[in-house]
């Protein structure tokens, strides 16, 4: 199985015909967050967007918005809120949503615009705060799944993501944070 957080890179496995027909499937619409490890002087909650101009703000992790829809959609964000020419000079880019989150964890940056699914992991809820972006300021962050032709157990694949539709599946990706698609709309993605 192929899980991806921009579903358009699944969708052009689809195309080339590396894909089980039929299996594309958007899981999940991911979110955003500002993120701050405790301790911090900055009070995300109370400053919002405003957080990433704080004085003691010297370097903002985001991932890298070549390759990352996390990313992309931290600049997005910080374009709304036209605060992105103020702080472009002051990014730390990640290679993925995970690598920017230890940035702000091992005080490589002092702030991070992560996944609100990486701030709300066990791993990760305890040592700091964040402030969800709004879901206006940014694309939508639709994630997709398929099955490739070269999995070497399909029937357990198309098992797996069976369950992933299930409602214990669909209730893991509530508990991170995620929202999830509507079944029409899920539908409509698998089709095309």
């Amino acid at each position: 199985m192929f899980f991806s957080a921009d579903i358009s890179y699944p969708k052009r496995l689809v195309e080339a015909g590396l894909a089980e027909p039929g299996t594309l499937y958007r899981y999940a619409m991911g979110r955003i967050v500002i993120w701050v490890s405790k301790g911090s002087p900055v009070d995300v909650g109370t400053l919002g967007i405003k957080a990433l101009q704080h004085p003691s703000v010297k370097k903002i992790a985001i991932a890298n918005p070549k390759h990352a829809p996390y990313g992309r959609a931290a600049v997005a964000a910080m374009e709304h809120y036209t605060l992105y020419e103020q702080v472009k000079d002051k990014l730390v880019l990640g290679e993925n949503i995970s690598q920017t989150a230890q940035f702000v964890q091992t005080g490589g940056a002092d702030i991070g615009i992560i996944a609100l699914s990486l701030a709300v992991a066990s791993a990760i809820r305890e040592t700091g705060t964040f402030w969800e972006v709004p879901l206006e300021a940014y694309p939508r962050l639709e994630q997709g799944a398929v099955v490739l032709k070269t999995a070497k157990d399909l029937k357990t694949a198309r098992a797996f993501l069976d369950y992933v539709k299930s409602p214990e599946g669909t209730a893991v990706f509530k508990r991170y944070g995620f929202f999830l698609p509507d079944k029409a709309s899920a539908e409509k993605v698998r089709t095309q």
